[in-house]
């Protein structure tokens, strides 16, 4: 036996930190003959402290790396910080203290945080966003997808502080209103950089496919409605006359798209979006009343989530087109449920069967027309009907299903030059310049003469000044007096450097493979092609739901962007997801503002590291979200004290004993089977289900079984098996037992032992007309006649003076007796 001293966690856990610091033994390896795995879990924000979701997150991806490596992988887990972004700038006004220094303060910080957890990260291959080194790489892909023409500049809406005089994202703007100063908000076109995601629209949406049961269906389905695809019927309604002149003759109509073509006689209105051009001409001109002008203007002045949260509402143009098959006159109105930068920002509205249509015409008592009717029953009433079924009050196709009803009229208007079939999306292009200091500047210089030209690959990075004051008030690089004025690449003029910034989640949407390529090569490329081809694509990706669409869409963009231009070899980034839930308390996400914050620190000060990860791994499957619970924390203590004090009598080894299991008694059989079982469920736990919590309380009733016999070899082999199933749980007090017992020689692949589940008797349940009323053992090997016969003595007292009708084995399960009388 091993002398073992109390349960000390915290004096535990640093020893083990320390080795663990010194040894490089979570280091990736650079033998790319060894089968690999990398595990990956969302990187966070330098916010300044871990909250339990980091704990959450981090934990469930240490353990599959710490499983990974015992079974012989070569893995890479590593850790970066995603360290860009407008709470560094808010800190900076806050504190007057520099974004730069705030940010790698809390890096630090975090860094210490982390590290108290045991979590195995790769050390080497650590970065943040806004290192010098990740933004020289970053910018010169923005220069590579410039040249290659999938980033354009162009101008757009977007929400202007005039006090401050910067650009707010929809998140900082409340209630129309600047969040910082409380000024309103208007709506102004500026121009910008985009990224042309819609040229991958289409793979990106069929590539989905490739992700079916290796991604929650939830996400699939949210990416899936994101990109929207649609076919439908594009075409033009054309001005009346009189409508023509109102205008100058400078217009004659306008084009709209429809998924329901097989609708288009229950047109009774259309609308356009404020911004469109035809209603910039009316502002323009005499022909709208003032008070109709400045309705308009207070649409204008919405960002576009405002609009979608707000009522409908909208003003009648006094103008009108002709319908294209009825010939009759249809009202154009503005409405602020048509955006700008969806299809051409018109619509053609059918309020019997769209609910935005609906809710329209009603606020403003338009025509309502019934153009299709269910194939049964009624359609419900008080309420818009997009249901399918069959078309009326249509000349052309009455009579007709919709989907013959949608071909018959695309048919239609492609024969006689009114229109053409379209495929459309919901997916826009990636807007990402930010009026903002703390971020990746834009690489592109504006010069009088060659226009708007990228800097040189040699003159990267393009790298932030320190010496700004970050007020609020405008973008600091747009006011800094040498920072901008540069000299044109292309001739040598003076020329002014963009000023704006990118959007954080170009950061993000890459850095996976930079972990991937060997830190060694970093300064001289941004991917070495045979370690990224190695590593790539990443096997399990951990992170929250939160980040289903526009993180994971904009990183599956990259990947194929970088692979087109040589950079990468795989079209998906991660093969597999896993979204965890959040931790909440009193049924509440935890936050400041609802004071049911619990501080990890607080927690492994007074438990331990491994107590924190014990509990946030058994309380609730990872998918699921987790109640935090204190007594189930003082449980998991109790737990590893438990384990503690029962390693004292477990003898020291230096291989699994060997066992002649027909020789044991009932008791220590059943330990060995609780033990083997609780082994053979960690393969489905590791590989499939991630149910942790089922396999740590299959290892709680192993302990249990062992601690009921008395047999030192299946102690040892019993202990020697559930130390290794937990160190990826629990990995200082899995570390330091198995060290002192075993050498940690435990810690590799340990097979199971067929013996262990073949058992000398069974427990049978033993039910009358399907009614449980005894249970009996028998030996494994008896025949089903004398099953039969001792379990009709077992229940006599149910049986007696009745007559049984049927006698029904079920193998090692139940005898059921259905009985008469």
């Amino acid at each position: 036996m091993v002398e073992v001293s109390k349960y000390e966690a915290l004096n535990i856990e640093k020893k083990w930190q320390d080795l663990w610091q010194k040894s490089g033994e979570f280091e990736p390896k650079n033998d790319y003959t060894l089968p690999k795995k990398y595990i990956l879990s969302m990187f966070p924000y330098p916010s300044g402290r871990i909250h339990m979701g980091h704990v959450r997150n981090y934990t469930i991806g240490d353990a599959l790396a710490r499983f990974y490596r015992k079974k012989g992988y070569n893995v890479l887990h590593p850790i970066g910080f995603d360290s860009f972004g407008m709470p560094a700038e808010n800190a900076a006004i806050q504190h007057k203290i520099h974004p730069k220094i705030w940010t790698y303060e809390n890096i630090d910080y975090m860094k210490k945080e982390l590290a108290t957890l045991g979590l195995s990260f790769s050390k080497n291959r650590e970065l943040a966003t806004s290192d010098p080194l990740y933004t020289k790489w970053e910018q010169s892909f923005f220069i590579k997808m410039y040249e290659k023409g999938l980033v354009y500049r162009k101008s757009a809406i977007v929400n202007w502080c005039e006090h401050d005089q910067t650009v707010l994202a929809n998140e900082q703007v409340e209630e129309g209103c600047c969040w910082r100063c409380g000024n309103a908000v208007v709506q102004r076109e500026l121009p910008g950089y985009y990224l042309k995601i819609t040229d991958y629209a289409d793979e990106l949406l069929n590539d989905l496919q490739t992700l079916k049961d290796k991604w929650p269906s939830q996400v699939l389905t949210m990416q899936e409605n994101w990109i929207g695809k649609s076919y439908g019927l594009e075409f033009k309604l054309f001005l009346d006359s009189q409508s023509i002149e109102i205008l100058g003759k400078n217009f004659d109509g306008f084009s709209v798209f429809t998924t329901r073509p097989d609708t288009i006689y229950g047109m009774s209105y259309t609308a356009l979006a404020p911004e469109h051009e035809i209603v910039k001409a009316l502002l323009k001109g005499s022909h709208l009343s003032d008070s109709k002008k400045a309705k308009i203007k207070e649409i204008l002045n919405q960002s576009p989530r405002e609009r979608q949260a707000s009522a409908k509402d909208g003003v009648s143009l006094d103008i009108y087109v002709i319908h294209p098959l009825t010939n009759e006159k249809i009202p154009v109105w503005v409405a602020n449920f048509v955006l700008a930068d969806y299809g051409s920002g018109a619509v053609m509205a059918v309020p019997a069967h769209d609910q935005r249509d609906y809710e329209f015409a009603s606020q403003f008592n338009l025509n309502i027309i019934d153009v299709v009717k269910p194939e049964s029953g009624e359609f419900e009433k008080g309420k818009a009907n997009a249901e399918y079924g069959i078309a009326i009050n249509s000349p052309l196709i009455n009579g007709l299903k919709t989907e013959d009803a949608k071909e018959s009229i695309i048919r239609y208007f492609e024969d006689k030059n009114l229109g053409k079939r379209v495929t459309n999306y919901k997916l826009r292009d990636w807007g990402i310049s930010r009026q903002r200091y703390w971020g990746a500047p834009i690489p592109t210089i504006h010069c009088p003469k060659c226009g708007v030209v990228a800097e040189k690959l040699e003159n990267l990075p393009v790298a932030l000044p320190d010496d700004v004051e970050i007020t609020g008030e405008g973008n600091p690089l747009d006011k800094h007096p040498t920072w901008k004025h540069t000299k044109c690449p292309c001739c040598g003029c003076d020329a002014v450097r963009e000023t704006d910034t990118m959007d954080t989640f170009f950061q993000s949407s890459w850095y996976f493979a930079r972990y991937a390529s060997d830190d060694k090569t970093w300064n001289d490329v941004a991917f070495d092609k045979q370690s990224v081809d190695y590593w790539m694509s990443v096997d399990q990706y951990i992170g929250g739901i939160e980040h289903a669409i526009l993180h994971l869409l904009y990183a599956r963009f990259f990947q194929k962007a970088l692979r087109d231009m040589g950079y990468l070899r795989d079209s998906e980034p991660f093969s597999n997801l896993l979204t965890q839930g959040m931790v909440l308390k009193d049924g509440k996400k935890m936050s400041k503002s609802k004071g049911n914050v619990v501080d990890p620190d607080d927690i492994i000060k007074k438990y331990g590291a491994d107590t924190a990860r014990l509990f946030i791994l058994f309380a609730a499957p990872p998918q699921k979200e987790l109640e935090w619970n204190d007594s189930a924390v003082e449980g998991a203590f109790r737990f590893l004290n438990r384990l503690w004090d029962k390693s004292k009598s477990i003898k020291k080894m230096d291989k699994i004993p060997d066992i002649n299991h027909d020789s044991l008694s009932k008791d220590e059989k059943y330990a060995r089977l609780k033990v083997y079982e609780a082994l053979k469920k960690s393969h489905d736990v590791f590989n499939e289900t991630f149910a942790f919590n089922t396999l740590i309380a299959a290892c709680m009733e192993a302990l249990n079984a062992i601690n009921a016999q008395q047999n030192d070899d299946v102690d040892a082999e019993g202990f020697y098996i559930i130390l290794n199933l937990l160190e990826p749980i629990v990995p200082h007090i899995a570390c330091e037992l198995s060290e002192k017992l075993f050498g940690r020689k435990n810690f590799g692949e340990i097979s199971l032992k067929s013996e262990v589940f073949v058992q000398d008797s069974m427990t049978l349940a033993i039910t009358v007309n399907g009614k449980k009323r005894a249970e009996l053992e028998v030996a494994s090997d008896m025949v089903e006649m004398e099953i039969l016969s001792v379990a009709k003595q077992k229940v006599a007292k149910w049986i007696e003076g009745k007559e049984i009708i049927k006698e029904i084995y079920v193998k090692g399960k139940l005898v059921n007796l259905v009985i008469k009388g």
